[in-house]
């Protein structure tokens, strides 16, 4: 492959914050606690995010997926798909979130079949509270971008992103998409980056720079 483009889910094919939203509703108390930590990296995603996650009552997993059932994308995934499907260019979505959470989504824009993969959390329900589990769990990370993007071989690899589970995944790749809290990350780290508010704006870029 001469491209490949790996995405985030939450905050970035989402218009809102859905996986942090999620936490932060059925977990207030310790999404509290732990989320700042989080941003702040004096924790790691690994530890925080299971902490959080399995302190749900698993009879509440059925509520957290229609959470996120009616979350809205952001403007342009279809069209950006369509230029990348006539490229021949596969679309990773990697999440740091819950994969049922996603598929939810891309099912109701009728836009999963257009993706390559979906690596994200599968959550067990067969204990009072939820298990996490992850075929890409790393030493920071319960979904290791860097692992996932290991799988794949491309000339140049294109990362869509915008917060703290995106910066290793950022600074991997040869090019990078960024907004909202990666754009600081990436200032500090002296990272380049392109800044988007859409997909329309990626799209933009992407043709000028494919088609070149």
């Amino acid at each position: 492959m001469k491209q490949i483009v790996f995405c985030d889910f939450d905050g970035t094919i989402t218009a809102v914050e859905t996986f942090a939203g999620m936490l932060k509703e059925f977990a207030p108390q310790l999404s509290a606690e732990i989320m700042p930590q989080l941003y702040a990296k004096k924790i790691t995603l690994r530890a925080g995010v299971r902490q959080i996650l399995e302190s749900i009552p698993s009879s509440l997993y059925g509520d957290i997926i229609k959470y996120a059932a009616s979350k809205p994308i952001r403007e342009g995934l279809p069209e950006l798909l369509d230029f990348l499907d006539s490229k021949n260019i596969p679309f990773v979505i990697i999440s740091g979130g819950i994969y049922d959470m996603v598929e939810t989504v891309m099912k109701r824009e009728n836009l999963l079949h257009r993706i390559k993969e979906i690596i994200a959390l599968k959550i067990k329900t067969n204990q009072p509270y939820l298990q996490v589990n992850s075929d890409y769990e790393g030493e920071t990370e319960l979904t290791d971008k860097v692992k996932v993007m290991s799988q794949f071989t491309a000339d140049q690899t294109i990362a869509i992103g915008d917060s703290v589970t995106d910066i290793n995944m950022a600074l991997k790749a040869d090019l990078v998409f960024a907004r909202d809290k990666l754009i600081d990350y990436l200032k500090a780290e002296n990272k380049p980056y392109i800044p988007w508010e859409n997909f329309h704006d990626i799209l933009n870029n992407l043709q000028l720079i494919i088609n070149y």
